[in-house]
């Protein structure tokens, strides 16, 4: 079947989910109306459920809307809801090629290259942490519902990061910029789960990307007119307008069908309390998570950025808080939570903890070696804003293509274990070549080699890990799922950046001052150090050709620690159970029980899979 076939299958409308909503509703319609009267004297929040059980037992009205959503929509609203997605793609792409490279111009412009790191890690972090709780809200609440909440938060980080006065206020917009981001993401990946089948998922997942393979071109004609003209305050500003304009189009789909639906019958409208609403959010193991992982990570990030370093007292005291958080995380969510954002058993099934795992050592190792390849590539090999956005950018095309072309074969083979494993060892030679292939004196055809081995093997990996877990889980946890992935991701993002800033700020000075020789003043280090739109020497001096040399240096040693912790991807992609696919939502179709997840094989046959195989028999 060709890629053409693949899609055209995946876009006829579902008329049996449809046909069972219907039959619900009919079957429990009066059980709702008592269950409504009953909590009419009660302060309370709207959420929408199935007729079929209380608000007690059902913790994904979220999923219930896109059922009901997708049983009334036909082709025409698939179609319109894939079009809205192809349109937040592009401008969510658009908007990650250019305001990334617009932060290495706004801190310059603070004279504070050197915090980019920190910055980076804090916003990473908030990335990581905010996605449990988003995708929870989702569930409970809507797709559409949330997506508003998002791009709220990306409104407002635009509007504080174009006003800037002072990079403490930058930041303040960053964090909203990350929230947004967050959101934004793991809700398109939701939605792209919640309309594909678990064989056709990866090579939906890798074409939704597909804008990606234009948007780094166009960005760096872009970047470069804009750090020349209006200036990066504008840059970051447009996309205001930008941003809510495109996502009205997959936000006005959600909410129109969901309307229908609800008008039709599929769903009902029921009510809860404040209390049962933060009992299916799991408000309890959504603080101790996200404040957990905060007040562990940040502290030591920020640490860096106080005069006495390690020896702050508060840093100690919120490394400590952050550890006993998660650590009563675990007992909390195991016996208290009814509905937990972060179910204990998911630890005990070897896809889910090996695709975690692999998501999180290939993110450090990526996160790293880029968060300071902007600033290198036009300091030590003279790229201006546009040639350097397309060095960067290389690695997510190749990226992007990879990743379809390993959506289609583990759609062809019903299989990813193997082709999991080309791409960690893959990834492995990247780094390796890296080290060789990264430096001042290396040719310009050289350096973009190494990105593209590093996009191949990058693309297998993002694409294969995400459906490795998700296909575990029921339905009604897909969204737990996919931020959980996405949660270890952004994690080792963070570190892998943290990782960098420290190699950054410990070693850039000195190996400058070896480079240009005891005579250089402080302030040519400094200004080096923290600005690459200071008075950075001329191109062809010798103290350029040093500055390149010390930047070359840095990333050598960034290099290191990326290659030493990708060898770990080698058992990851060993131990990764081989599932084969079916044509069904996912391997489990109800919820799993802590045994059955226990007890689950390394050789696993979808339910469709059994069943068709005993027809053919």
């Amino acid at each position: 079947m060709g890629v053409l076939s693949m899609i055209k299958a995946q876009l006829q409308p579902k008329e049996v989910e449809g046909a069972t909503l219907t039959t619900t509703i009919e079957r429990s319609a009066s059980a709702n109306s008592s269950t409504e009267a009953t909590q009419d004297d009660e302060k309370t929040v709207g959420i929408t459920t199935t007729a079929e059980a209380p608000v007690e037992t059902f913790d994904a009205s979220g999923v219930a809307r896109i059922e009901a959503v997708q049983a009334v929509w036909g082709n025409h609203g698939k179609y319109i809801l894939w079009a809205g997605l192809a349109m937040m793609m592009l401008i969510f792409e658009l908007d990650n090629s250019t305001v990334y490279n617009y932060q290495q111009y706004a801190a310059s412009s603070f004279n504070k290259l050197s915090l980019i790191a920190t910055l980076g890690t804090a916003t990473t972090i908030i990335s990581a942490v905010a996605k449990p709780p988003i995708a929870k809200i989702s569930d409970v609440i809507g797709r559409g519902e949330t997506y508003i909440f998002t791009v709220c938060c990306y409104v407002l980080s635009y509007i504080l990061c174009a006003k800037a006065s002072s990079f403490n206020m930058y930041a303040a917009g960053s964090v909203f910029y990350a929230i947004g981001q967050s959101g934004t993401q793991i809700l398109d990946q939701i939605i792209i789960s919640d309309v594909s089948n678990m064989r056709w998922r990866g090579f939906a997942y890798g074409f939704s990307y597909t804008p990606f393979l234009v948007t780094p071109w166009i960005s760096a004609f872009i970047v470069q007119s804009v750090i020349d003209g209006i200036g990066w305050r504008w840059g970051i500003g447009m996309f205001a307008i930008l941003m809510p304009f495109s996502a009205s189009f997959i936000i006005g789909t959600l909410l129109y069908y969901q309307r229908r639906a609800k008008k039709m019958g599929y769903v009902v409208v029921t009510k809860t309390t404040v209390y049962q609403f933060c009992s299916l959010i799991d408000l309890g193991g959504v603080i101790l998570l996200c404040g957990g992982f905060a007040m562990l990570l940040l502290p030591l990030t920020l640490a860096a950025t106080t005069p006495s370093k390690w020896s702050t007292p508060w840093v100690d005291a919120l490394i400590a808080i952050g550890v006993v958080a998660l650590v009563a995380l675990i007992p909390y969510e195991k016996y208290l939570a009814k509905h937990p954002v972060l179910p204990i058993h998911y630890f005990k099934n070897a896809s889910i903890v090996c695709a975690c795992a692999l998501g999180f050592v290939d993110s450090f190792g990526f996160t790293a070696t880029h968060t300071y390849i902007y600033a290198w590539s036009t300091v030590a090999k003279n790229f201006n804003a546009r040639d350097a956005t397309f060095f960067v950018y290389t690695n997510g095309v190749i990226q992007c293509l990879i990743g379809i072309g390993a959506g289609a074969v583990m759609y062809r083979t019903r299989r990813y274990k193997w082709l999991m494993f080309s791409g960690v060892i893959v990834r492995l030679i990247g780094y390796g070549v890296m080290i060789r292939l990264r430096g001042a004196n290396n040719s310009i055809a050289e350096l973009f080699i190494v990105q593209c081995i590093q996009g191949w093997g990058s693309g297998i990996v993002t694409t294969l890990n995400v459906v490795a877990a998700q296909i575990q889980v029921p339905h009604s946890e897909l969204a737990q799922m996919s931020s959980l992935v996405l949660l270890f991701s952004f994690l080792g993002s963070a570190i892998g950046s943290a990782v960098a800033g420290g190699i950054y700020t410990g070693t850039f000075k000195g190996a400058l001052r070896k480079h240009l020789g005891p005579s250089v003043s402080q302030s040519v280090i400094n200004t080096v150090f923290n600005s690459i739109t200071g008075d950075i020497p001329a191109w062809g001096t010798p103290e350029r050709t040093a500055a390149a040399l010390a930047y070359s240096d840095v990333m050598r040693y960034i290099s290191y620690a990326a290659l030493a912790t990708s060898v770990l991807m080698i058992p990851l992609g060993l131990l990764l159970p081989d599932v084969k696919l079916g044509d069904g939502h996912n391997v489990h179709q109800d919820v799993p029980t802590p045994e059955a997840e226990a007890s689950t094989s390394s050789e696993q046959v979808s339910p469709t899979d059994s069943n068709d195989e005993k027809k053919q028999d």
